[in-house]
């Protein structure tokens, strides 16, 4: 099969294309997958790059990649949910991480997988594993979003950093789905697609905290960091409860009371994002699809910061 392999961290020059890569073999309880879409996510170059050393179990060589859309093509022992010709999409971080998606097949388990929405594309379902599974748990954590344990009220004010990035846009969705207002930062340029989401949009940077007590003068409900940098530093004093803080990039929002979220596989939530997707209340806008021979230009323009929606890259897209 083609896969895409690097043998050492570094940047997106460390990519190779692999045109003869030994097919995975599913064990017991596992699928092989023919790969339709994979999305990609800052995560993987972060990976690639050894920035994610010492709290992942990385073995190299390796194929990067944790998202997948696809097709099983064959079980292995003790298979009970699916059979060959099943559409499909996963979540597929491994504990161990060396087999990843950027591939024509992979190895997925069983428990990590679930049918994939009816609606919409291939590269919109293979877009959606991480983004819509880290708005789903990270939105819970603060009591939006999923459909146990949400505490969100209808018209709670949430506010989304970087709403109009790949799990930003996911996450104002999901929050809308729920019942919130939502107020979403973005650069001006995305203003227009932030609306659309259903968000209020307002820009980052100098005067934030002034434009967002005009929007919300008594106060925000809930607070969702997807971007980094000082964006809780700048939100807590704006938040009514810290503990409603939650950031999936700053570690650093504990010391306020707040919620770091590192997103765990699970089908459960693939599960709820399809039926999100097929009740038309979640749609996963893909900025570009890309060959897989091309990974490495996705490993660029994701680190330029400015994607709107989602990168996919599609092994039959040649």
């Amino acid at each position: 099969m083609r896969a895409i392999t690097y043998a050492t961290y570094g940047d997106e020059s460390v990519l190779t294309l692999d045109p003869d890569h030994d097919n995975p073999k599913p064990g017991p309880g596992e699928l092989l997958v023919r790969v339709k879409a994979v999305g990609v996510n800052p995560v993987d170059w972060q990976v690639v790059e050894g920035r994610l050393e010492g709290h992942i179990d990385l073995r190299l060589p390796a194929i990067p990649g944790w998202d997948v859309a696809g097709v099983v093509e064959a079980g292995g022992g003790g298979v009970e949910e699916f059979m060959p010709g099943d559409e499909v999409f996963s979540y597929a971080r491994l504990p161990v991480v060396q087999q990843g998606t950027y591939a024509e097949f992979v190895v997925v388990p069983e428990k990590y997988l679930a049918l994939r929405p009816q609606n919409g594309s291939w590269a919109q379902t293979g877009g959606l594993p991480l983004a819509g599974l880290t708005a789903l748990q990270s939105l819970a954590a603060v009591g939006v979003g999923a459909s146990t344990g949400a505490r969100v009220g209808v018209g709670e004010i949430v506010l989304i950093h970087a709403a109009a990035g790949g799990v930003g846009s996911v996450a104002v969705q999901i929050a809308k789905a729920k019942g919130a207002r939502v107020i979403g930062t973005a650069s001006p340029r995305n203003h227009e697609y932030v609306s659309e989401l259903g968000a209020e949009p307002v820009e980052y940077g100098p005067g934030l905290e002034a434009r967002l007590r005009e929007l919300a003068p008594d106060g925000i409900d809930a607070v969702a960091d997807y971007i980094g940098g000082d964006a809780i530093e700048r939100s807590v004093a704006l938040v009514k409860d810290p503990t409603r803080m939650v950031s999936v990039v700053n570690p650093k929002v504990t010391e306020v009371g707040g919620t770091f979220v590192f997103t765990q596989p699970d089908a459960k939530g693939l599960k709820e994002l399809a039926r999100l997707v097929d009740e038309k209340e979640l749609e996963v806008h893909v900025q570009q699809e890309l060959p897989l021979e091309k990974a490495a230009e996705a490993f660029q323009l994701s680190k330029q910061g400015r994607t709107r929606g989602k990168l996919v890259l599609v092994p039959d897209l040649r």
